[in-house]
């Protein structure tokens, strides 16, 4: 890798309040709980982490607390090489909360509290402006106010710096903002929010995909876990299987991917390269526990892609 690329991460930092149960409360219920633990996470945080560990220079761009987890939340991400300058302390608020639920099968169900993740304002999106100058990607979600999210993309497109959104949790978003987004990349559930079409396979994926390009946006990628990754560009479409792993939870995974994505787009990958490298990056996210510290480094996500060709 000749140069480090330059990802900016404008988006969540939360903290992780994760619980694992033989199988969820119903209405008026206690169940028995296996596990607890407290884990720094947040979409935008996670990517950011997620970037970092596979080589790249990350610049996160958000707001935490004045609270007791704000300082951690801080520490984790220096921890892992992003550089958090950028992040705003904010009086009088509470840092981001996701109150995680793990089943026997470990999938999640997940409430989030943003708290001073929604005071982003215009702050944040002057730090996007200087961040970005010299910037090879700006990675997004829908853990901020989308307007603020909306104007740093605007700002990105100016200078030619690409924008990678992760449309999660999912919302239905204008007609108009599409295209700001040079790649979109939802999960089953969030291409049935945006589009309308109950994504259940690669067929209905594709379908979904070619709705999200003919709103504006350059590359759709829709992600359908045990069914790989189907994504379509103005050059083609194409599918990329899962990866084999034994899955231990599935937070978090998105984030591995978005984060994976970006850096080898950076890179110069061709599309189908570099579906493939965030594939397998989210496939080893899901076989350990936690969000930012399941991220992989690069050397695992070139085993995996050596080891299942």
């Amino acid at each position: 890798m000749a140069q480090r690329p330059r990802i900016v991460v404008l988006g969540s930092i939360n903290m992780d309040l994760v619980a694992i149960a033989p199988a969820l409360p119903q209405p008026g219920q206690t169940v028995l709980g296996e596990s607890f633990a407290t884990l720094p996470g947040g979409k935008g945080a996670n990517q950011a982490v997620a970037a970092a560990r596979l080589g790249a220079h990350v610049r996160m761009i958000g707001r935490v607390g004045d609270d007791t987890f704000g300082p951690l939340l801080l520490a984790s991400l220096e921890a892992s090489g992003v550089h958090v300058d950028d992040v705003v302390t904010t009086p009088g608020a509470s840092s981001g909360i996701a109150v995680i639920l793990l089943d026997a099968a470990r999938q999640n169900h997940i409430v989030g509290i943003y708290g001073a993740n929604m005071a982003c304002d215009e702050v944040q999106v002057d730090a996007a402006s200087r961040a970005l100058d010299g910037a090879d990607a700006l990675l997004l979600q829908m853990e901020i106010p989308l307007d603020v999210s909306l104007e740093a993309a605007a700002i990105a497109r100016e200078r030619g710096v690409p924008v990678i959104h992760d449309p999660a949790p999912p919302s239905p978003l204008p007609d108009s903002a599409y295209a700001a987004f040079d790649v979109i990349a939802p999960n089953q559930s969030e291409a049935e929010v945006l589009t309308g079409v109950s994504v259940d396979g690669r067929d209905s994926a594709r379908e979904a995909a070619r709705i999200l390009r003919s709103r504006g946006a350059g590359i759709a990628i829709v992600k359908l876990g045990e069914q790989g990754v189907v994504y379509a560009s103005s050059d083609g479409e194409g599918h990329v299987p899962a990866f084999e792993v034994n899955a231990v939870d599935t937070v978090a995974a998105g984030d591995g991917f978005a984060g994976a994505l970006a850096v080898a787009l950076a890179e110069g990958r061709p599309l189908a390269r570099a579906v493939r490298f965030a594939a397998a990056a989210g496939a080893l996210v899901v076989t350990r526990r936690g969000a930012q510290d399941a991220m992989p480094e690069r050397g695992e996500v070139e085993l995996l892609l050596a080891s299942q060709q």
